[in-house]
């Protein structure tokens, strides 16, 4: 329903003389709240089509005045004939003109005018109303004016329909209620097509084929329930062959939930969501949000791999030929988020650096990264992806922190095992005595009984001269299995640093959320190791997911 908001004068009140002219039509001109008709709203006034003139333009509405139950038939319809004739009679402003309020003239005369009369007399009834109506618009005398804000009364014709088909007949091609129109054809033969949008009922039945185009119509019409019955639905289909469909879904329609779930099952199962169909045909804002991530789960090669499928099948739709410089043109930012440097040396000389995608210059410095000390910089992240879940750890295994520890490329080596399995994600090492410095170092994780390296980089890193730790990560965590003998191993290249001393052999760490404990078992290990031992040494902090 339409919403009016109307003005009309306190001081006007109904008297005897005022209401003779409505006398003989038995209706009442005076305000009565009372009486009210269906759903609320004044009485109808037996025209299919309501209008202003009847409903809003007269003195009825403006003035506060309203007919009342004696309107002899409350439920006829247009279809009874007349309907414009028995609205016109029932008029007060078309009965007594000088009632009619300052401004109200011109929407009584253009509602009357409209009207669709069913007889010559009635058409000659709307006339005069119209003229008369225009006439006579007297001044009020001025008063506080008071605001009077209520619903346009609507005809009450469902009444008259016992079921609910014949009352989607009735609303068929029909301007009651109607809240759209639609156009059709072209110059003198366009035809203007009344319509109505709204929903049958609160029962949804959703499809695979249809979801996203329900999600479409929920949002665009501003429908809640059903948007809300949409996204649990793709909630519930989410998997790793669709994620990336869904992803740019949900981006497009503003669904934040629903994108976030779309990432983390990207997360945890990134070479399945790449191998999928669907994943060459998001768009590149879509690619390069999830290539900012540091939580995918795969290879920095298989990255690169689905990258350059992605750009194929972009360059297809651009219409360009997938040519080593088109498939930099259209990856754009997304190439700078690849991390180079996260993959070992032998990875990258069979892809990246044979694929053309990557300028001369690119290629040259990411090889001097792999091969040389100090590490040149490079355009390129070499920040590790943690694909774990939860939130970081460390312990430190030293009570204090003395000065001293000189290198001569032997590395500083410990033996540790833990009680239940965890992520190895990096150390943390002690800097120089000296100031800021920078150190070169290489860290490795070794497999005690068969000598195997599980992870390890060449890295560098930079101290500002405290007694502080900093840290040193992996490229990928390094799965540490509950009850087996491994090495940390760290070889530093710089000047003398701070060591720990008064070293645990034993250090638990509890998670405060779970209460879950993690104990670490620290001992001696053989050979050569730069003095380091469970009492002093280096390699005081470790780093770890659980």
């Amino acid at each position: 329903m339409r919403c009016c908001v109307c003005l009309f004068q306190q001081s006007l009140q109904c008297s005897p003389s005022k209401m003779a002219a409505g006398e003989s039509n038995s209706r009442s001109s005076c305000l009565n709240l009372s009486n009210s008709g269906p759903l609320g709203n004044a009485p109808p006034s037996n025209s299919a089509h309501s209008s202003p003139a009847s409903n809003g333009g007269s003195m009825g509405a403006v003035g506060g005045i309203n007919r009342s139950a004696g309107n002899s038939n409350p439920q006829s319809g247009p279809e009874n004939g007349g309907g414009a004739e028995t609205a016109l009679r029932s008029t007060p402003s078309a009965q007594n003109p000088s009632r009619q309020s300052v401004g109200q003239s011109g929407a009584t005369s253009g509602a009357a005018s409209n009207m669709t009369a069913t007889s010559s007399s009635s058409s000659s009834s709307a006339s005069t109303a119209s003229a008369d109506a225009s006439a006579a618009v007297p001044s009020l005398p001025s008063s506080p004016a008071s605001v009077l804000v209520y619903r346009e009364p609507v005809y009450n014709w469902q009444a008259t329909k016992s079921t609910v088909k014949e009352r989607f007949a009735f609303l068929f091609n029909n301007e009651v209620l109607s809240d759209v129109h639609f156009l059709v054809g072209k110059g003198m033969g366009v035809q203007r097509i009344p319509a109505h949008r709204f929903l049958y009922s609160d029962e949804v039945q959703i499809g695979p084929e249809t979801v996203m185009t329900t999600l479409y119509t929920a949002k665009k019409y501003a429908v809640p329930a059903l948007e809300a019955h949409c996204v649990e639905f793709l909630k519930k289909n989410l998997r790793a062959d669709n994620a990336f469909m869904l992803l740019t879904q949900a981006r497009l329609f503003d669904e934040p939930q629903l994108a976030s779930l779309c990432l983390e099952n990207i997360d945890k199962n990134t070479a399945d969501a790449l191998a999928a169909e669907g994943f060459t045909d998001i768009d590149l804002d879509t690619l390069v949000a999830v290539l900012e991530r540091d939580t995918l789960g795969v290879r920095e090669v298989r990255l690169f791999g689905a990258a350059v499928r992605w750009a194929d099948a972009e360059a297809q739709r651009q219409q360009l030929q997938p040519t080593p410089e088109n498939k930099r043109r259209v990856l754009g930012k997304a190439l700078s988020l690849i991390r180079f440097p996260l993959m070992t040396i032998e990875e990258f000389a069979a892809g990246p650096a044979q694929s053309g995608i990557l300028t001369d210059r690119e290629v040259v410095s990411l090889f001097l990264h792999f091969t040389v000390n100090p590490k040149p910089h490079v355009e390129f992240i070499d920040r590790p992806r943690c694909c774990l879940r939860g939130k970081e750890c460390s312990i430190t295994r030293f009570s204090q922190v003395e000065s001293r520890w000189g290198y001569s490329g032997t590395s500083d080596r410990i033996r540790f095992s833990v009680n239940r399995r965890i992520f190895v994600v990096g150390f943390g090492l002690y800097g120089s005595i000296h100031g800021p410095t920078d150190y070169q170092v290489n860290i490795q994780i070794i497999h005690t009984d068969s000598n195997t390296v599980l992870g390890q980089n060449d890295t560098g890193f930079s101290c500002d001269g405290t007694a502080s730790t900093f840290r040193v990560m992996f490229k990928e965590p390094v799965e540490i299995l509950p009850s087996v003998n491994y090495i940390a191993c760290a070889t530093l290249k710089g000047p003398d640093s701070h060591y720990g001393t008064k070293g645990m052999r034993k250090v638990t760490h509890e998670a405060p959320a779970t209460g879950t404990k993690t104990c670490f078992t620290f001992c001696y290990a053989a050979g050569n190791n730069n003095g380091t031992s469970v009492e002093d040494g280096q390699i005081p902090e470790v780093i770890f997911y659980t």
